[in-house]
């Protein structure tokens, strides 16, 4: 659920990206991407594996250099200011990045080393953050003896010891069972008010980013739209039926019969567009004895998404396209 009126929360421009291009060989893993994010605003970048979303983050982060393109963390360039971007910013990846070797408390202090906080800030920042992700009382722990659930809310602790505007997060909730999930936006929510956050997520589950000031969906490396939920789903969005045929023969049928209206999931089941009013109760009458189950879905950021690129955003096997850009991420990590 979004938090009423923390768009206002401060004022300016959070984040500035202008036209970010990243080629990995011969593929374009980003293409002239340009947006704005409002200074705490809660933006989510929305797109299925391979879309180039961590690409995007990794050079948002200083970790990977564009090949064409500007972006400012705050004001700081993120290619000829990087220390000063990366001491306006906090991560979480997607992958681990905690010493499991060391207690909690250790990870935390050991970042704000780092980072130059103050000893008596650096405790008391600690001590706070642990309180709030509901973890004081494993503070003395060691790391490995956390669940993965426990693990990511200590991540979000540590990207915020030092003096973070915007907080970037990289699928921030896979792995997570539903309740895990839950609780982790619940902190997320409460920090962007304590802290006057700047929340930029990559997530390719669709029901997260509902609760988003603002969504770019982004596919094959494009920028394809942005705006808010609402607004998305007034332009873009249909109601759409899922389907699951009787047979082969029948599923054949209905892919050449509404071409590129319809779309196969990896469950099997088929997703129609519904264009006009009459739309269901002609297709009921020609199919409805030979399908084994129909639902119907009002529009949603799903049907946006649909509408926006010609397939849905259902987990799928690892594209050619996809390997590219995980050995390229690997590249630009080892050589930054």
């Amino acid at each position: 659920m979004a938090v009423e009126g923390a768009v206002g929360i401060s004022a300016g421009i959070g984040v500035e990206v202008s036209g970010l291009t990243k080629r990995y060989g011969t593929v374009l893993a980003l293409d002239h991407v340009s947006f704005d994010v409002k200074a705490g605003e809660l933006f989510a970048l929305l797109g299925p594996n391979g879309a180039g979303k961590t690409t995007l983050l990794h050079i948002l982060c200083t970790i990977m250099t564009p090949d064409e393109g500007t972006a400012k963390i705050a004001g700081a360039d993120v290619v000829r200011q990087p220390l000063r971007a990366r001491r306006r910013l906090g991560v979480v990846f997607q992958e681990p990045s905690l010493d499991d070797r060391l207690t909690l408390y250790e990870n935390l202090d050991f970042h704000g080393l780092v980072y130059g906080v103050p000893a008596a800030l650096r405790h008391r920042r600690i001590d706070e953050m642990l309180a709030m992700v509901e973890l004081s009382e494993w503070r003395d722990r060691l790391v490995r003896t956390l669940s993965v659930g426990m693990k990511r809310r200590l991540e979000i602790a540590r990207a915020l010891i030092h003096d973070s505007r915007v907080l970037f997060l990289d699928e921030p909730t896979v792995g997570l069972d539903a309740q895990s999930r839950a609780r982790i936006w619940r902190y997320l929510h409460e920090l962007r008010l304590q802290r006057q956050l700047t929340l930029i997520v990559t997530t390719h589950y669709i029901e997260e980013v509902e609760q988003a000031d603002r969504v770019a969906i982004i596919d094959v490396g494009k920028l394809l739209a942005i705006d808010s939920p609402a607004a998305l789903k007034t332009a873009y969005g249909h109601e759409l039926l899922d389907v699951t045929p009787h047979d082969p023969a029948v599923e054949a049928e209905i892919l050449t019969r509404f071409g590129d209206r319809v779309t196969k999931g990896t469950d099997g089941a088929l997703t129609i567009k519904v264009e006009d009013a009459g739309f269901i109760e002609a297709f009921l009458a020609d199919y409805g004895s030979r399908i084994r189950s129909m639902s119907r879905k009002e529009p949603s950021l799903e049907s946006v998404f649909l509408s926006l690129t010609g397939r849905t955003i259902r987990d799928q096997g690892a594209t050619a396209r996809e390997r590219t850009l995980a050995f390229g991420k690997q590249g630009g990590e080892h050589t930054r």
